[in-house]
């Protein structure tokens, strides 16, 4: 187990500000995951839970205990794969198609870990990771104890769970367990990915063609982390009530969107902000990337306040015009 006092956290999240927190405890199993938990235990401390940072905002120091998972390797079960939650993302992704396991190619090059993904419900392309999640195991901080979920208990939503609200801090994730198909049935439908794939001439890709044009499709729009810091998607796409999505439509007709249910139609945050003219614009150090209107960046030596007041300008010129609301997906502290 890790335990590091005054600790950097610049390399701990992609938007690159520097920030530092009081203590720094890291866990590689589960034993030490239930040494953690007596440590929190101990403490009045805040605590805050981490992964690879890519969807975090820290705006100011964390006066408190940041814990991360270390956990590593796989198994795989038939049609399940048990992963580490401090595994990234992307390596089951890629994992799962040498095992001949399919449905998570739509989820290429999202960033982050195993943990994340269950606290978030990371999702792309018209895929979501909830419905590849059987069962989340985690340390209870309260009582030591091992305990596994199932999917159903954790009321997965968009971009949402019960992780996210009252599960906040309560538990120290293990291992995500995912259920994938052994027969591939692509999903092409969304964003340009059958436009990609007629341009490169494939009719009928195989996992791994997919795969590959999702990977050329993120690379293309959103810049590298390392390069300029960023936390990928800033704002989740806002979910209207088909009365607004039909006024808006009239007033807009060449306005994306995808059906929700029959009550509901999701439009484009990027749209949204393309639109109000922010698409390459910046306020300071902070700036919208110039291909791709969802995405902030940190232009160099922005501070986490820099970004919030970007997203606040950009929040109130998308309801100014729009009469439509959009919220963070990137989680500030």
């Amino acid at each position: 187990m890790r335990d590091i006092r005054n600790y950097s956290l610049k390399a701990h999240n992609t938007f690159g500000i520097e920030a530092c927190c009081s203590r720094f405890l890291e866990y590689a199993d589960v034993e030490e995951a239930i040494r953690v938990a007596e440590v929190l235990r101990e403490t009045a401390e805040p605590c805050m839970m981490l992964g690879g940072g890519s969807n975090l905002l820290l705006t100011r120091d964390f006066e408190g205990i940041v814990v991360h998972s270390a956990v590593t390797g796989y198994s795989v079960d038939g049609h399940r794969m048990t992963c580490g939650s401090g595994m990234t993302w992307d390596d089951v992704v890629s994992l799962s198609l040498e095992h001949g396991l399919y449905g998570a190619e739509n989820l290429s090059l999202i960033p982050g870990e195993v943990g994340a993904s269950a606290v978030q419900n990371i999702g792309a392309y018209g895929a979501e990771v909830k419905d590849l999640i059987a069962e989340v195991v985690a340390v209870e901080i309260a009582t030591g104890q091992v305990v596994t979920f199932a999917r159903e208990e954790c009321q997965y939503g968009y971009r949402d769970s019960r992780f996210k609200h009252e599960w906040r801090n309560r538990y120290l994730i293990v291992q995500v367990v995912y259920e994938f198909s052994t027969a591939y049935a692509p999903r092409l439908d969304y964003g340009n990915i059958r436009a990609e794939l007629q341009q490169r001439g494939i009719e009928e890709p195989t996992a791994q063609q997919l795969r590959q044009v999702i990977i050329d499709i993120r690379r293309a729009k959103l810049p590298d982390p390392a390069v300029t810091g960023n936390a990928g998607s800033f704002f989740m796409n806002p979910v209207v009530s088909r009365r607004r999505y039909e006024a808006l439509l009239a007033d807009y007709p060449q306005m994306p969107h995808y059906r929700v249910d029959d009550a509901h139609e999701k439009i484009p945050a990027g749209w949204l902000i393309d639109q109000c003219g922010w698409k390459g614009r910046s306020l300071g150090r902070a700036g919208v990337h110039d291909r791709q209107a969802l995405v902030l960046v940190n232009l160099g030596g922005a501070t986490g306040g820099d970004i919030v007041t970007l997203c606040r300008a950009i929040q109130h010129d998308v309801r100014y015009r729009f009469g439509v609301d959009i919220h963070p997906e990137v989680n500030i502290v």
